[in-house]
C-alpha cells in the first residue's frame, strides 16, 4: 500500500504517472532485502522515491488483498451488533478504503478511482487500483478511526457470535482488529504527511 505526494506526482506527465506509482511500490535497484524484517511495516527505499511515496506492507495478510475482502464480510456479518458510534465511524473508515457497502444507505466515501481527483491525477489509468483516496479524504478517515478505535474491542462479542469463521481469512474479532490497526497505521502516515493512498492491483 503506498502513501503518495499527490502534488509531487502530479509533477510527472500524465501519461508516466501510472508507471511512477509501479516504481515506487517496487523500484528495479531495490531486492528482497527491504521488505525483509519490516518491524513496523514501512519499506524504506533510498533515492528519490522516498520523496514523495512511501509503502506499507502488510504484516498480517500474506500480500493477499483477500483479508481485506474478507474483512469487509466479516464487517457486513457484525455491523448491525455494533454499537451506532462504531457503526457509523467503521462504515466511513472501510468505505473509504476497501469495503464496498452492500447497504446503499452507506454515504459514498468520496475514495476509489472513480473519484475526481483519482481521475484527474491518473487519466484513466486508475481504474484497476484496489484503493485511492485522494489526501482531501484522508483526514475524513483519520477523525473516523479516532472515534472508531477506543471502542473496537467491544465488538469482541458480537463478532464472535455473528462472524467468526474458523480456519478462514479474518477467522475472529482478533485478526479483524489486527488488520484494521495496519490500516489506520497507513491513515495515520497519509494524514501527517498530507498525502494520499494507493492500492496497487498487485
Amino acid at each position: 500500500m503506498l502513501v503518495v505526494d499527490w502534488e509531487r506526482l502530479a509533477v510527472f506527465a500524465p501519461g508516466e504517472r501510472w508507471e511512477r506509482l509501479v516504481d515506487a511500490a517496487y523500484p528495479d535497484e531495490c531486492d528482497a532485502e527491504f521488505f525483509a524484517e519490516l518491524p513496523d511495516g514501512w519499506v524504506r527505499f533510498p533515492g528519490e522515491v522516498a520523496e514523495w511515496s512511501a509503502l506499507y506492507e502488510f504484516r498480517s495478510t500474506s500480500g493477499s488483498f483477500k483479508a481485506h475482502f474478507w474483512a469487509g464480510e466479516r464487517w457486513e456479518d457484525v455491523r448491525e451488533q455494533a454499537v451506532p458510534e462504531l457503526r457509523a465511524a467503521l462504515d466511513v473508515f472501510l468505505a473509504g478504503l476497501f469495503w464496498d457497502p452492500y447497504d446503499m444507505a452507506v454515504p459514498p466515501a468520496g475514495t476509489g478511482a472513480d473519484a475526481p481527483g483519482v481521475r484527474e491525477l491518473l487519466a484513466g489509468r486508475g481504474t484497476g487500483l484496489l484503493v485511492a483516496c485522494p489526501p482531501e479524504t484522508v483526514p475524513v478517515l483519520a477523525a473516523a478511526w479516532a472515534v472508531a478505535e477506543p471502542l473496537l474491542d467491544g465488538l469482541k462479542g458480537p463478532h464472535t457470535a455473528h462472524a467468526d469463521a474458523p480456519g478462514r481469512w479474518i477467522a475472529d474479532h482478533d485478526e479483524f482488529a489486527v488488520l484494521l490497526r495496519e490500516w489506520a497505521e497507513v491513515v495515520r502516515e497519509a494524514h501527517a504527511r498530507g498525502w494520499g493512498i494507493v492500492g496497487l492491483p498487485f
